[in-house]
């Protein structure tokens, strides 16, 4: 029988309620109904002059070769960082999963990286792979390994690729780890007793129960590669060596405060903001059918 919670008032769940809808309606309505009206303006950046052009804004950004370049620089970027930061973090909560000895140290270590703000990442790896000082570029020099980032554009998408993974990876083994922790252990031995190796038990009985964990997480990554990386393009490459890194978040940031173009940066917005929705729909509507929970 299905129990249901019956408020004795009417205005406490309202009460309730009403702290998140002002949030949202401040924090995310409001300024995306912004965006959506700047979008069909022209407007001077200092206020002076302001003109209605209907979808003008949309027509040229589609025509523009730089932003379509953008947008396969943002696919490649967020698919890059899901895959890596998923498959790397689950790796590291298996292993964790593991460990008996030292086993709270090992956990701590692999913690620390979310603590770490977004503009410190990029910055600990443009010191860690500068191209004349870098401790990591003299090992790959010695492994017969060029690299420099300010002038290779692959080098350079690899290295905001490798500084986003690296702290979300914390972030997303705190879920794997959760996920692996909830596996009933008889489950395992069962699989074990039947003849089933290690291989076998991860990709039969571990991996499909952690099909919900992995679904959310691929959701807030993909989130993540999109919006919350922008410190990240900022503080290592600004968007360079000739827009190889120019993410879809960060051309709206040059076109609105750089360019003061906040016509196009907000019809810019407004596509982001669709990109994402649609994306999420996609997933939660084909991707989550084969979650098993």
């Amino acid at each position: 029988m299905e129990k249901r919670v019956v408020w004795k008032t009417s205005w406490l769940p309202i009460a309730l309620v009403a702290p998140q809808m002002v949030i949202t309606l401040v924090f995310f309505f409001w300024p995306a109904s912004q965006a959506l009206y700047q979008s069909l303006l022209i407007e001077n950046a200092f206020g002076g002059n302001t003109q209605f052009v209907w979808f003008d804004n949309f027509r040229d950004l589609f025509n523009d070769p730089r932003y379509l370049a953008s947008f396969r620089v943002t696919a490649v970027f967020s698919a890059l960082v899901a895959v890596c930061g998923l498959s790397i973090a689950l790796l590291l909560a298996t292993f964790a999963d593991r460990v008996v000895r030292g086993a709270q140290i090992y956990k701590t270590l692999l913690v620390w990286p979310y603590a770490v703000a977004t503009a410190v990442a990029a910055i600990l790896f443009v010191f860690l792979l500068n191209p004349t000082i870098g401790v990591l570029t003299l090992v790959l020099r010695a492994m017969g390994i060029s690299w420099n980032y300010l002038l290779d554009p692959t080098d350079a998408l690899i290295l905001i690729v490798v500084a986003a993974v690296w702290k979300q990876i914390s972030y997303n083994f705190l879920f794997f780890l959760a996920g692996l922790q909830s596996i009933p252990r008889s489950l395992i031995e069962a699989a074990a007793i039947d003849g089933a190796g290690p291989a076998r038990r991860f990709w039969t009985i571990v991996f499909p129960l952690l099909s919900p964990t992995t679904f959310f997480l691929m959701v807030v990554n993909v989130v993540y590669a999109f919006f919350d990386t922008f410190a990240i393009v900022d503080a290592s490459t600004s968007g360079g060596p000739v827009q190889a890194t120019t993410i879809l978040v960060f051309k709206v940031y040059q076109d609105g405060t750089q360019a003061l173009d906040l016509g196009s940066s907000a019809a810019q917005s407004v596509i982001l903001m669709g990109v994402v929705i649609i994306l999420t729909v996609i997933q939660f509507r084909y991707v989550e059918r084969r979650v098993e929970y």
